[in-house]
């Protein structure tokens, strides 16, 4: 299996931004219940910035793939006036083990590994009116790896008799009720019937919102 994402910096510590970068890139490869084994890197960056900055966004990148058992095995860079990052992963898995981000069934239930908020969080931080602790929060979720997350539902696939997972998906630029729509759908040639997925919001896992509002100096 293949899959590629890259972005631009969602946090200001370009070693940070470089472990999201990864993070994400991998994420894909873990929801349909694969293993990464390596990985070619992708650059966008200004002809005139700083090359300290485009070292520690890789260092970050590289650390990331490490704790991932990924090799970093080449890529490729271009002059871009924004700056961009992210991988070409490769993994592997049983042809027929594959988790799809289609099938939800009757009576399934929604599991959300992390908790959802950190598009409101960087959206703040690029306005300068994030918080020092929900930034902080965020950035601890955004570069997890979900990997534990994945070999957790590995081992209840392998403890029931019949297939328990139908769906499984990274919630990312769709938010919540995005995939959980993707998920839903179905797919009418393959014969998977669409269903309808009900969501408690109070039950949905989010980021403490601060106290009282922070603007940084």
């Amino acid at each position: 299996m293949q899959t590629v994402d890259f972005f631009t910096p969602v946090v200001d510590d370009p070693f940070t931004f470089g472990q999201i970068a990864a993070a994400n890139s991998l994420s894909d490869i873990y929801a349909m219940g694969g293993k990464p084994i390596s990985a070619l890197s992708i650059v966008g960056f200004p002809e005139k910035g700083d090359p300290a900055i485009l070292e520690q966004i890789i260092r970050g990148g590289l650390d990331k793939m490490k704790e991932a058992n990924c090799t970093v095995i080449g890529g490729h860079s271009i002059r871009n006036d924004d700056i961009q990052f992210g991988y070409a992963v490769t993994g592997t898995i049983h042809p027929k083990k594959i988790w799809r981000n289609v099938g939800a069934q009757p009576n399934d239930v929604i599991l959300l590994t992390k908790p959802v908020g950190t598009g409101l969080i960087s959206t703040a931080l690029k306005r300068e009116r994030a918080g020092k602790a929900s930034v902080e929060a965020a950035i601890t979720s955004m570069s997890k790896l979900n990997r534990s997350a994945a070999e957790a539902l590995q081992e209840v696939a392998a403890k029931t008799n019949a297939q328990a997972i139908h769906a499984v998906t990274d919630v990312t630029g769709f938010g919540v009720l995005g995939h959980a729509r993707e998920m839903a759908l179905g797919d009418p040639e393959k014969g998977i019937p669409a269903v309808t997925i009900e969501i408690h919001y109070e039950a949905v896992p989010c980021f403490s919102a601060p106290s009282t509002p922070h603007v940084r100096e």
